[in-house]
């Protein structure tokens, strides 16, 4: 390597240093490293390695005490133990005795994903499935991260998209063997495989399909749940129910919520608030002049416990009443350009 005689010393990253000491280990080492890493790690670490091919030997010998120095600080190095128990059962025990004992002593999965789609943009994911069967589809991306479905979902034809998310609302559990198929299908298109899977795995389900709508632009969900509305007025209203909660009114201004309070029933307000705490019942109440608080604190004090259900329902109410008059205008939920209303 070559020195830099002149200049300051240069402040690597994080990743930076990381890249250096790629560059100095083996092939087969790095490459094993990599096999550890998610995506995204392994291309911020590639165009890492590209930035630093000009580093100095004493910038060299700067990362490696600084990595030495925080290998001190450690107490213990975490590693995934499954191959090298997998090692010792085997040769201690066989292949068919080890397989047997493995079997009851591996911890299950937490879920089996299509880890291929891991290595793919929205637009490559959407290209790869526009054909398919909308069942297809919603499984697909029911896999994905909210945020990467909810673009996968808008580069979709429109028409298809409330179909898709209706779908994705009422998964149910798919079989291991559905997973591998799903794999295979993909892998021949890109050229890349997949492990094989568990036990059948929960994809979708009106959660997941709440996150990914609330991931969409604000133009997209006004696009898609009306047209979901008529496809399945219960899964539309189930949907709409997850993405927004009580809380969420707090994201309002005072003028706005203040706009709210004065659109809802004394009762149903009572109700409301009786489920909240003292911080959320105090922003409430903030809104509104102080004879008024007064008597909400006095009414909510007179009327003693009360059930949880009414408790709900009432907080139900106040979020419909919030959506009917953000979506006439009259208020606008949320401060930010892509924020729910």
């Amino acid at each position: 390597m070559t020195e830099i005689a002149t200049g300051p010393a240069r402040a690597y990253s994080g990743v930076e240093r990381a890249a250096v000491l790629m560059m100095l280990v083996g092939d087969e080492e790095a490459a094993a490293i990599l096999q550890k890493l998610d995506p995204e790690e392994v291309r911020l670490l590639g165009k890492a390695m590209f930035a630093v091919a000009d580093v100095s030997e004493a910038e060299v010998e700067g990362v490696l005490d600084d990595f030495v120095g925080h290998a001190r600080q450690r107490t213990a190095i975490g590693f995934d133990p499954r191959p090298k128990i997998e090692g010792m059962m085997t040769k201690a025990l066989g292949p068919d005795k080890a397989d047997s004992v493995l079997a009851r002593i591996t911890p299950p999965e937490a879920a089996c994903q299509i880890d291929l789609l891991d290595w793919l943009d929205a637009n490559e994911i959407a290209s790869l499935i526009e054909e398919e069967h909308p069942q297809v589809a919603a499984i697909i991306i029911a896999n994905l991260d909210s945020g990467v479905a909810a673009q996968v979902l808008e580069i979709l034809p429109e028409s298809v998209q409330p179909e898709i998310l209706h779908r994705i609302a009422k998964l149910e559990p798919i079989t291991a063997e559905a997973v591998e198929t799903l794999k295979s299908m993909l892998s021949s298109r890109v050229g890349k495989g997949g492990g094989a899977s568990g036990a059948a795995v929960q994809l979708g389900g009106t959660k997941e399909a709440a996150k990914i709508m609330q991931s969409a632009r604000k133009a997209t969900e006004a696009r898609v749940m009306p047209k979901l509305h008529k496809i399945d007025k219960d899964v539309a209203k189930a949907i709409e129910e997850a993405m927004f909660v009580f809380d969420n009114l707090l994201e309002m201004d005072d003028k706005n919520l203040g706009v709210l309070i004065r659109n809802v029933e004394t009762d149903t307000l009572v109700r409301a608030l009786k489920g909240v705490d003292e911080s959320v019942r105090g922003r409430f109440l903030g809104c509104m002049s102080s004879r008024a608080a007064d008597g909400i604190r006095d009414e909510m004090e007179s009327r003693g416990p009360m059930r949880l259900s009414e408790v709900l329902e009432a907080q139900k109410v106040v979020i419909g009443i919030a959506r009917g008059l953000a979506k006439d205008g009259t208020i606008i939920m949320g401060g930010g350009e892509d924020d729910y209303v």
